[in-house]
């Protein structure tokens, strides 16, 4: 599938969408949206922008919870997502630690090579496939997996994005007080 290149958005899940936790969300019941997340994804849903998450999941790795529960969390997500007009397209995550080695674990951009191959196929061999592409998250981590390929940075300031040091921050990265703030600012500029 191949789309207009201003209409993909990709965002990173914990501290993004769901309150983040230092003991990891390791069940359905766990995952707990931050408040007007869901509907910041159902305005650029209905915008017609196309959603794509990347997250980090080594949680499994460790033994904290199955595949089977990661899926369960997604599709409470997307239960909640469904009555008020919002949708993911695509959830592209790393289940690997650090320890791996593996290329798709952020800050490395595995993951956005995935998207790239799956959302820009005409952009996907280029050197930077996501140039202009909104890449959302609340680390560092997050936002150099897609600077790597030219995503635009935004940071959110829920989860860890409240305790990031802004001078370690991308160049040109914008900073938004939460997921719906920056909903607001995209579909303004579209």
């Amino acid at each position: 599938m191949s789309l207009a290149v201003n209409k993909l958005i990709i965002l990173d899940r914990d501290g993004v969408i769901n309150e983040d936790r230092d003991d990891y969300v390791k069940s359905a019941d766990e995952w707990v949206p931050i408040p007007n997340s869901l509907d910041a994804i159902a305005l650029l849903s209905q915008a017609g922008y196309i959603l794509t998450i990347a997250t980090n999941q080594s949680g499994i790795a460790r033994g904290f919870y199955p595949l089977s529960e990661l899926y369960a969390m997604h599709q409470k997500m997307m239960d909640l997502l469904k009555p008020l007009g919002g949708k993911i397209d695509g959830i592209f995550f790393c289940p690997h630690v650090d320890e791996d080695q593996c290329s798709c674990r952020k800050p490395k951009p595995g993951l956005m090579h995935e998207i790239a191959n799956r959302y820009l196929k005409d952009r996907a061999t280029q050197d930077l496939p996501l140039n202009n592409i909104p890449i959302v998250g609340d680390s560092l981590r997050d936002l150099l997996a897609g600077t790597a390929l030219g995503a635009t940075p935004h940071l959110v300031l829920t989860g860890k994005g409240s305790r990031m040091n802004h001078a370690d921050l991308p160049e040109g990265t914008q900073i938004h007080p939460d997921l719906m703030a920056f909903a607001k600012y995209i579909v303004s500029r579209s």
